[in-house]
């Protein structure tokens, strides 16, 4: 089978497309041949050889496939050749493994995909099981219309969010760093999205808010986003930091909440890694991800479909940070 390998940490041109042989599933396992591949930001941190839970080289990146059952091992009863199935690293022993046109995982990992649930789409699922997520830990907000702030507002994981906490009823404010992205935002649902190169994005959010700030800010982003955010934040908000793309902030955060001390703000830094010692959360999480998909409660967002031996264009768009909505890979 052909497969995407990192054999040296580096650019996308690290990427190799490779000749494997073809996996056999043993007892117990599953065979999935893809049918789309997802790419996401672990993608390239696995490309660069610093991802925190690194596979050992040489690896495949890939954190989610969707596909059909192709063969199962001795033993299996739960699944049947041609069932439709989403595989998502975070049930795998280590993370990768899903730019190839086919993988073998153990029976119960893999999670079962309703036919209203499209193969391109179903590889959005794990972002909207990390909103879910996100969703949880930010808790209740302190007022009956609360306002949330989600930066980086044309990612997939951000697109995901704002279906989210429209459906708990917060009004969404996105930050994008152009025009185009403005528009993309705002045609995907959010409320307000502000160009974070044009003019005082505080001044803005006091505009929106009507001198209040908002309840929340989920910020990928990290710098000075997180900063801002933080200036952004109505009494007793709170800003959720799920990434730092853009590096540590440069100020002092405590002292920075020392500052507003009079709003009484909190920072949580969280990781989807927090569940992974809590399988039955996890997996309840992804359940109530399908379930919303396949009712169409929330949509997947807009795709760009590439095939698996363009991976380097991904990537590049990737590290250009030319993406809106979602990365796939085709077979």
């Amino acid at each position: 089978m052909k497969a995407i390998q990192v054999q040296v940490p580096g650019g996308p041109e690290s990427l190799l497309l490779v000749d494997l042989p073809d996996p056999l599933p043993s007892p117990g396992q599953v065979l999935v041949k893809a049918r789309a591949i997802g790419v996401g930001r672990p993608d390239v941190l696995i490309r660069k050889g610093t991802y925190k839970w690194m596979p050992p080289l040489p690896a495949i990146p890939g954190a989610e496939l969707a596909g059909v059952v192709d063969a199962v091992g001795e033993g299996v009863t739960q699944w049947q050749l041609g069932d439709r199935v989403l595989v998502s690293a975070r049930e795998l022993e280590q993370r990768g493994g899903c730019y190839a046109e086919a993988i073998v995982v153990g029976q119960d990992a893999p999670y079962r995909l309703p036919t209203t649930v499209a193969f391109e789409d179903a590889v959005s699922l794990p972002n909207l099981q990390l909103a879910l997520a996100l969703m949880r830990v930010a808790g209740l907000p302190h007022t009956p219309k609360p306002h949330v702030l989600i930066t980086g507002a044309s990612g997939g994981v951000a697109g995901m969010l704002c279906q989210v906490a429209k459906h708990r009823g917060f009004t969404t404010i996105g930050t994008s760093r152009s025009a185009d992205k403005n528009s993309y935002a705002l045609g995907h649902g959010f409320d307000h999205v502000v160009c974070t190169g044009q003019g005082d994005l505080k001044a803005r959010i006091q505009d929106i808010t009507h001198g209040r700030g908002v309840d929340l800010v989920l910020d990928h982003l990290g710098g000075q986003s997180l900063i801002d955010g933080l200036h952004s934040l109505a009494p007793l908000g709170t800003v959720v930091s799920y990434n730092i793309v853009q590096g540590m902030p440069t100020e002092d955060v405590f002292q920075v909440l020392r500052d507003l001390l009079g709003k009484s703000l909190a920072v949580r830094c969280f990781s989807m890694h927090t569940f992974d010692a809590d399988p039955l959360a996890r997996r309840a999480l992804m359940h109530e991800a399908i379930e919303l998909m396949a009712k169409a409660q929330v949509k997947a967002p807009g795709h760009q479909i590439f095939k698996l031996s363009e991976v380097h264009r991904t990537h590049e768009l990737l590290d250009q940070g030319m993406v809106s909505g979602k990365l796939v890979m085709q077979p």
